[in-house]
């Protein structure tokens, strides 16, 4: 689907980008990617790892700007919206800022995909949405129900869908590096002995994109299925001597993360490598169409990272460690 074809990426110099720009290259050889940001120092950096390839383009402009995004997405088939404001302190000191982005920037970012006929559409969320206690969180559930809600304003013609998942391995401020900066000091901070997370690495993250983008009918919200880690197994992972010191959850942060809620339940549909929550509304298309062979979970089901069926050992983390330490916490 997305041989040559052209993508827009907003957000597009994160941790995403940087995986899904290579790999999408390499996979699909599509004939143009447009990465679409606000910061020019990043864009920069990125433009020197793809200096030589000239299906990589860039594009400045932030989400919240509706003329620019209609400019950027002129001739664009397929959008993977990455761009938000997401560190979890800074949306609570600064809310206004984190709606512009995350809420008003999805509204933005919708008329614009309809309106230039792009064809569709898959946005990242995270697991600080099911469930949300912290701005960041809901801001990003407004942003999924936008999104759903927009097919019903293409009318199917443009579509729309959501992929979900939680911590990212690896990822720039998650806290495989923070663990790995401090690792040797003797001492490494947790929040609560208790914590779990769960482990998804960013190329699992891309291949979700690629299902959603192939699979969508328009108001899915793909989840993929990942294992689950204990703080504690993953302090010691990076450093086995290391003594753990306890400072207490921060405000905003979950003791576990959760994918899908028993609310959800009643919308869930099971397959081998990962759950579809379907729209509650469906005038564009079809439940059938979206479900295919997937199998309704029973009612009172919950995707958490503490009552998962499959966790990830200490060892494995470590071969993961060392097989990507050059790039843990750079992009």
């Amino acid at each position: 689907m997305l041989t040559n074809s052209t993508i827009l990426v907003t957000g597009g110099t994160g941790s995403f980008g940087h995986t899904f720009v290579p790999m999408t290259l390499a996979r699909y050889n599509p004939k143009k990617i447009i990465i679409y940001s606000r910061d020019e120092m990043k864009q920069w950096n990125m433009a020197k790892l793809f200096q030589d390839d000239q299906r990589v383009r860039f594009f400045i402009g932030d989400v919240r700007d509706k003329d620019r995004l209609y400019r950027a997405l002129g001739g664009v088939d397929y959008v993977v919206h990455a761009a938000a404001t997401k560190i979890v302190p800074t949306a609570e000191y600064n809310p206004f800022e984190c709606i512009k982005t995350n809420v008003n920037g999805a509204m933005n970012l919708i008329d614009a995909c309809i309106d230039n006929k792009v064809k569709r559409l898959v946005a990242l969320s995270t697991d600080k949405a099911c469930m949300p206690v912290n701005l960041y969180g809901a801001t990003k559930l407004c942003s999924d129900k936008i999104f759903i809600a927009g097919n019903s304003y293409s009318g199917g013609k443009t579509k729309f869908a959501v992929v979900r998942y939680g911590n990212v391995m690896g990822s720039r401020g998650s806290v495989i590096p923070f663990f790995m900066e401090t690792a040797g000091s003797g001492k490494l901070t947790i929040t609560d002995r208790r914590m779990t997370r769960f482990m998804i690495s960013l190329e699992q993250g891309v291949e979700l994109v690629w299902h959603a983008f192939d699979d969508m009918e328009g108001g899915e919200i793909y989840v993929k299925k990942i294992p689950s880690m204990n703080i504690c197994d993953i302090a010691t992972a990076v450093d086995e001597k290391v003594q753990l010191v306890e400072i207490g959850i921060r405000p905003g942060e979950k003791l576990h993360e959760a994918m899908i809620s028993e609310e959800d339940a009643a919308f869930t549909y099971e397959y081998p490598e990962h759950f579809k929550i379907l729209p509650q509304i469906c005038e564009w298309g079809s439940f059938d169409a979206m479900i295919k062979d997937g199998k309704l979970v029973p009612a009172g089901f919950s995707y958490t990272s503490d009552n998962n069926h499959e966790w990830m050992t200490i060892p494995q983390l470590r071969e993961w460690i060392e097989s990507n330490r050059e790039k843990v916490g750079r992009i």
